[in-house]
């Protein structure tokens, strides 16, 4: 039976499977580029590094399939992510290959320069909205209300922390999720834009 717990070392690969099957705008990103370690290294796995604390999974007996995971101090989570992460993402991902037959709209280019530049998180609401968060539940497990649960989990472990509200970035194509979020009391910020929106939300 499925259940919400804290995130444990031993989700590391279940963790970075759910994030890669999700990453195609909620889609399966398999085979998308030409290295499916990309988007976990950007996407999940630093964060799991830096605050394993703040990561929390749908999980059974055998495996996690959901996760949601939050850093409390984006500023913070940059400078950590320059000094510790990127250094070593820029050795395994030295180039993008060429592109795969699915040509995404976010390139593997793009996507090679997000692992390495990890200021492109500081968006100009920090002061007000200083947590962020990310938030995958493979299909099996969508649309039964795990996601508000999660949210609720990570909202609540960031408001015992003194954090008064967190953000978030979207790709536009993943409609479902915008409504998701909408229903949740989201709402647009000032930076936000029609090809990458950003949405706030109290922690409390």
């Amino acid at each position: 039976m499925f259940q919400i717990r804290p995130y444990r070392p031993a989700d590391r690969d279940d963790v970075a499977l759910v994030c890669l099957r999700t990453a195609a705008a909620g889609g399966d990103a398999t085979g998308v580029y030409s290295d499916d370690t990309l988007m976990p290294e950007v996407f999940a796995l630093p964060y799991v590094e830096y605050a394993p604390e703040l990561t929390f999974v749908v999980a059974d007996e055998q495996r996690a399939a959901g996760y949601v995971m939050a850093v409390a101090d984006t500023a913070d989570f940059v400078e950590w992510w320059r000094r510790e992460w990127a250094p070593g993402f820029a050795a395994r991902h030295p180039v993008a290959a060429p592109p795969t037959e699915h040509a995404p709209a976010f390139t593997e280019a793009a996507l090679i320069d997000a692992g390495v530049h990890p200021e492109r998180m500081l968006i100009p609401e920090l002061d007000r909205y200083p947590a962020h968060l990310h938030i995958d539940l493979l299909p099996e497990l969508q649309g039964q209300g795990w996601g508000r649960r999660l949210i609720d989990t990570v909202r609540g472990a960031l408001a015992e922390r003194g954090v008064a509200a967190l953000h978030l970035g979207l790709a536009a194509e993943n409609t479902g999720a915008r409504a998701f979020y909408d229903r949740l009391g989201f709402h647009e910020l000032p930076s936000s834009t029609p090809v990458s929106p950003k949405l706030g939300v109290a922690t409390q």
